[in-house]
This record gives C-alpha cells, structure tokens and sequence, in this order.
C-alpha cells in the first residue's frame, strides 16, 4: 500500500477544521465588537449627560433674558404668565434679608443671579395652595430602590431667578423673584429628553430616559414603572444615591432604573451655596444591546455546535491513522522513561514519517542501553574510587589530629614561656608558628568531618542541651586568644534558660565554624554579637561580626564546598566550613542564612527546639 506524508495526512484533516474555527473566530470578534458598542454607548451617555445639563441651565438662561424686560410688563401676573412662573414675588428690598429663598436674599445684596433651591411645605403654603397639591408626591417601592420609611413628599425643587430693581437714583428699592417648580414637570423632562434622545421606544418602553430627582425622590421623569405610568415617587437605587448625593461624584454606569437596566449617567444638582440638594440623570435602556448581544451568541453557539461535529469527525479519522501510533509511541517512551531499555516499537503505521519515527526510536533505546551500561560500570569505580579517596582523608585527618595536639602543646608551652623565657625573634617565631598550627588543626578537624558527611557517617545524637551554657560559653571560651590578640568587642545577648534537643558536639563545631569566622574576618578592635532568642516553637541564632559586607551576588558561594569568596584570599580557610555548618544544621531539620548589614555581617540559623 502505498504511504502518504504526515504533513498531507494533516493539512487535508485540518483545513476543514480551520475553515470552521475561521469562522467562528469572525464571529467571536464580532460579538466583541458588538460589547464595544456598548462601552461607546456609555460614552455617550457622558455626553448626553453634559448636553441635559446645559439644557437644564439654560432654563435659567430663559429666566434671565426675561427678567432683563420686565420694565416693558405693566403687572405682575401678566409678567408671571409671560416668564411661565409658577410664582413671582415683588418685595422692598428690607425684606430681603426676611425671605426663606438666599437666592432672594443675594439679590438684596445686589446681585442678579438664578439657581435651584429647595421649597419647605410652609413656604409652599404660603406662596399658593395649589403649589401644595401640585408638589404633594406619593413616594412608591421599586425593585432594588434606596430604603427608605417616607411615604410622601411635600418639599419642592424650584428653578428661581431674583433680581434687584433701582430707582431713577440707582439705588436698590425692590427685589423681584420668582421660579418654576419642578415637582410634576413633565414638559421640562421632556424637553430635555426630546432634546438628548429620539424619542423611541423598545418593548413599549422609552430607549432615552431623563429624570431630575429632588434628594433621593424622582419628581419628574420619563421613565415608565410596570403599569405604563411614569415613575414619579420612586426612589433612587442606594448605590447611586451614596456616590452622587452622599460623596458628590457623577455616576457613570450601569444601574437599575425602576423596572430594567439602563447605561446611565448621573450628575448632582446643587444650591447656589454649593450644597447638593437633587440629581440629574439620563439613561439609555440596556436591553436592546443585551438582546443584539444574545442573539450574537446564539448565532456563534450554532455555529460551534456545528465546527465540534466537524472536529468529532475528523478525531475518528486522525485516530485511525495517526493518534494510534502516536499512543504506542508515548507509551513506549514512558516504558523508557521508567528504565525498561528492552522495549521496542514495530513500524507498521503505513506512514514514512511514522515508520521513521519507530525505527529512530529503537536506535535511540540501543544506545541508551549500552550508554546505561556503561555508565552503571563508570560510577560503580567511582564509588569504589570515591569511597577509598574518603577513607584516605578520613585516616589521615585522625592520624594528624593526634600528632598535631602534641604539637600545639608543646608549641603553646614554649610559646607561652613556661620552658624558659624567649626573645623578641624567638617569640615572633613561636607566635606565627601557632597561629599556623591553629589553622592546620581547624583544616584537620574541618577534613575530618568532611569526610564523616561525605561518608554518610553524619548521625544526629539529640540531647537535652542549655543554648547558653552548653554550646555558646564553650565555643567564645575556645577563641579567648584570638579575641585578646585582636582585642575584639565580643557581647553575649543569647537569653539564658533556653532549652532544646540537639547534637551538642555537633551544634558546637557549628557555633565554632561562625565565630571562627567572625574572629578572622574580624579588624582588630571590631565588634562581635551573638544573639539567641526564642520565636514560637524555634530557637534563633545569629553571630553578628563588624567587616566588610557580603554582596549579593557572593552569597549563593558561602555554603558551598571549597568555596572561596572574592577578596579573602589573604585570610587563610580550606573553604569548607560553612560547608560543614550547613550540612550540620540541615541535619537537624534547620535552616541558616548568611545577611549583610551596612557595616558588617550576620549568619544565622533556626533551628526546631525539638527533633522528636
């Protein structure tokens, strides 16, 4: 039978398969798009918003030209009719300081000026009986609405202009003032939404709406409740009422509108003082996008639904012809993976590329098997190798151990004179040759417990051990001379009393590996602080030395074996004892660390203050 080439079995399987996924792909970008629009939307509800408000002020503009001509209005009803006041008022202007309105009273002052205020019932009252009936608003629930115990209102938002009037000697004698209410005004809404939207409606209901509140209350608007009415008495939803009324932020988004969601946009109306006393909204109603949205969607689903019958198809063929070798493929690389090196894969997939792929594979699982033979040989002399090398340091280190404490006895004794007095060169000889001699012995005992790690002889012997008493005194009592001859500062802060299950003799090499360190890296007459406190169910340590800080980039080095860090070649050290320290305290279920301070170092381990 003849074979075909992968790369055609798959481009003819799959093109189909990317046609589909093409043109779902379209679809999805569509729909995203189509969710732009809706973000754009709410972008013009901004600006809708900005176009209601000059609507709104320009109510008082029209207010304003009036008032410029009322020398030409022989009465004042006929000059209320003429402005379409709901009330105007001449007074003297003594009386203006007297009148509930500021706006009034500003205008006593001098100035001509409109604005919105709020009208309490008994000024209402005393203006017009009628006004009270017109303003009267029953307040009614709504889904989602501010909570709130009133049941009606009887205040009124008023847009009011005021004006001084002078005599021939241009002083101020009179204040005229007047306003429209806005409670009920369904013209003014309108106007403004007439203005903003087209007025369309979507499922009966206005696509545009605009509504002024006064405090929480809707007192005229075009948004329609479930029975087809407007809204009048119902109430802001809360979330909106705390950001526009309560922080006095504009409110642009989404939000619940009597019956339905609208892409809103809301702006606080305030006082000529500057105090917020109602709100100015318009909103477009979310549902049309929602349901061009949905139907997208339903569209996009057919349309996968369809692309996964396709692939499904298109699985079982692939699975025929290439998932099956595949699979074998897979299997018998996890078979290698797991070290069976004899398993092997028969090429009968009828593909070239297939077949080569088996037949690379056998080869690569030969070589691996002889390569795994070898390699089992080669560390086999290693280990043997590695094993004699450890043995021969670890018998040489005893050995020397033992010579060398004779040694430093007899050097320490003539050194320090008890054979007889020396002179200045013989004493300068005796020094630097103990010195020598307390480095070769750390060298000693440092290989010595390389090679018990190495060896895997490193056993952990917990006992209960005093921190203080049992480890810290005797390791600063082992570097005495040192801190004498380098007359360093040493402070012991390690708390008394603390108690934990430890190896002593091991924890000791520890502590004498750091202050070892801390005397050596240490100038003469620098300080050295050891710390030791208790933090929960931990013990911490940390030996503080004064010298040059570690950078970061040296600090991966510290712990690792034979491990030399820049700029300390002068001092001498095998490079293996924060080595030997590490391994100690991991041993111990521990953790240490090394951190730089600005004039110095710390190193510091914690450690369990029992191993169980």
């Amino acid at each position: 039978m003849k074979t075909r080439t992968l790369k055609s079995k798959i481009l003819y399987s799959f093109l189909s398969v990317i046609l589909v996924l093409g043109i779902s792909i379209a679809l999805l970008g569509f729909y995203v798009i189509k969710k732009d629009i809706i973000e754009r939307a709410q972008q013009q509800v901004k600006n809708d918003l900005q176009v209601a408000h000059m609507v709104y002020t320009g109510e008082l503009d029209s207010m304003k030209q009036a008032f410029s001509v009322i020398r030409y209005i022989t009465t004042l009803e006929e000059l209320k009719s003429r402005l379409g006041l709901d009330y105007l008022y001449i007074i003297d202007v003594n009386e203006g300081n007297t009148v509930p309105s500021e706006i009034a009273r500003q205008a006593a002052r001098g100035r001509s000026l409109g604005g919105t205020r709020v009208i309490g019932k008994d000024e209402l009252q005393k203006l017009d009986l009628g006004l009270v009936n017109k303003c009267r608003i029953d307040i009614h629930s709504t889904p989602k609405a501010k909570p709130s115990d009133k049941k009606v209102l009887e205040q009124a938002l008023a847009l009011e202009y005021a004006r001084p009037l002078v005599n021939e000697q241009g002083k101020i004698t009179k204040i005229i003032y007047g306003g429209k209410i806005i409670n009920c005004d369904l013209a003014l809404v309108d106007k403004i939404r007439d203005y903003v939207f087209e007025n369309r409606l979507y499922g009966g209901k206005p696509i545009g709406t605009v509504t002024i509140f006064l405090d929480d209350t809707r007192i005229a608007t075009n948004v329609l409740d479930n029975d087809g009415k407007r809204a009048i008495g119902t109430l802001i939803s809360e979330n909106v009422y705390e950001n526009v009324m309560g922080k006095g932020r504009s409110w642009l988004d989404r939000a619940f509108v009597v019956t339905d969601w609208y892409l809103t946009g809301y702006e606080p109306i305030r006082s000529i003082d500057g105090k917020i006393i109602g709100i100015l909204y318009v909103g477009i109603l979310e549902k049309p996008f929602n349901d061009m949205r949905r139907n997208i969607l339903l569209a996009f689903l057919a349309i996968l639904l369809l692309g996964t019958v396709l692939a499904v198809i298109l699985s079982v063929i692939l699975d025929v012809t290439i998932t099956k070798p595949f699979t074998r493929m897979t299997e018998a690389t996890g078979s290698l993976a797991a070290g069976d090196l004899d398993h092997r894969i028969k090429a009968e997939s009828k593909i070239t590329e297939l077949d080569q792929l088996a037949e690379s594979f056998n080869e690569m699982a030969k070589r691996l098997q002889e390569r795994d033979a070898n390699l089992k040989e080669t560390n086999e002399k290693l280990a043997a190798l590695n094993k004699s090398y450890m043995d021969l340091v670890g018998f040489v280190s005893h050995e020397l151990k033992g010579i060398l404490g004779s040694i430093v006895m007899n050097i320490y004794s003539i050194k320090e004179g008890y054979l007889g007095p020396l002179n200045e060169k013989q004493q300068k000889a005796m020094n630097s040759a103990a010195r020598t001699l307390d480095h070769f012995e750390t060298m000693v005992k440092n290989y010595l417990d390389l090679s018990r790690i190495e060896k895997g002889e490193l056993e952990i012997k917990p006992t209960a051990a005093n921190l203080a008493e049992d480890i810290i005194k005797p390791a600063l009592a082992h570097f005495e001379k040192q801190i004498q001859e380098k007359n360093l500062q040493v402070t012991n802060l390690v708390l008394p009393g603390i108690k934990l299950s430890v190896d002593k003799n091991l924890l000791l090499i520890v502590c004498d590996n750091l202050l070892g360190n801390a005397c050596k890296y240490s100038q003469t007459g620098a300080r050295i602080i050891v710390e030791g406190v208790v933090e929960q169910d931990h013990i911490k340590v940390s030996v503080y030395n004064e010298g040059t800080p570690i950078k970061d980039e040296q600090q991966q080095y510290l712990f690792k074996k034979f491990s030399r860090l820049e700029g300390s070649e002068k001092i001498r050290g095998t490079g293996i004892g924060l080595y030997i320290t590490r391994q100690i305290i991991e041993k111990h279920q521990g953790k240490i660390w090394a951190e730089a301070k600005p004039d110095g170092n710390s190193f510091i381990f914690i450690l369990t203050r029992s191993l169980g």
